[in-house]
Order: C-alpha cells, then structure tokens, then sequence
C-alpha cells in the first residue's frame, strides 16, 4: 500500500502539510511597492516578510533573486486606509477600520495555468477612542498575516 501511495503522490507533484502543491525548487519573491496615498515607512518591508515567511515556512521552496525562478511573485501595496465603521448618534464614530489592499502578480514557470494577478484586500477595526498609532503595530501584524495566508492559498494551495 505505501509503495502504491508514494507513486500516486510522486506523479502528481510534491505535496505538503498545508496542502499545498509545489513542483518547483525556487521563488523570487520581489519586495511589495507602496503606491498608497498613504505611506508607512516599514508597511512595504513588513508585508514582504510576512509573504516570504509564510511561502518559504509552508513549502520549502529556497528564495532566490533571479529573473528565472520557478516561481516569481511582485506586487504592490494599493491601499492602507482608515475609515469610521461604527458610529452612535450622527457625529460619534464608536469604531475605526483599517484596510490594506496588494495587487500581487503571481507567475508560475512550471504550469502557467496558476499565473494570477489579484487584489487581495484585508481589514481589522479598532475602538475609535485609540489612537491609530497606539494600535497600529498589532493591525499591521493581523492583517499582514491574513493577506499572507490568501496569497499562499491562491498561489500554492488551489481549494
């Protein structure tokens, strides 16, 4: 049975843990461009390593600069804005949001058929008594990770 088992998973790619199909070696994973009206210094290099940790972590794929990696992932930061989510009576916000949006590009060398181009957008609210900046480290963190875990999914999972 277990001979039977491995030729079934050798002949249909590399599987792992997560889920996740993988049949190449390498990815190149570019740092994130901030093109939002609203810039945060560190956003663009927080959200790449919260990409590159999640990828590399889930798939053992080795991170490579080249421009012929198996797979090659750009993107850019489209949106990072705070807007009122909740209010009590007409002028009194109770709740804030702040949402991030990356448009990523996704190219798989070895089936092209997974090649994709999609914005991936990802909110957290937070009480309108604090201030973004006392907050905005944890929502950063929060959202960075739930945009990673989308992207890895569409990418390399495929549900």
């Amino acid at each position: 049975m277990l001979p039977f088992l491995l030729f079934m998973l050798a002949g249909c790619g590399i599987y792992s843990f997560s889920g996740a199909t993988i049949e190449g070696k390498n990815i190149n994973i570019h740092q994130l461009d901030n093109k939002s009206p609203n810039v945060v210094p560190s956003l663009s290099s927080t959200l790449t390593e919260k990409l590159r940790s999640r990828i590399l972590s889930q798939t053992g794929l080795s991170s490579v600069t080249k421009d012929d990696a198996d797979y090659d992932m750009t993107g850019s930061i489209t949106t990072y804005a705070v807007s009122v989510t909740g209010a009590t009576g007409v002028q009194t916000a109770t709740k804030n949001r702040l949402t991030i949006s990356l448009l990523v590009t996704f190219k798989n060398r070895i089936n092209e058929k997974s090649n994709f181009s999609q914005t991936f957008t990802r909110f957290a609210d937070f009480d309108a008594s604090q201030l973004l900046q006392s907050v905005e480290g944890k929502l950063i963190e929060d959202i960075g990770n739930q945009l990673a875990d989308d992207i890895f999914n569409k990418a390399f999972v495929n549900w």
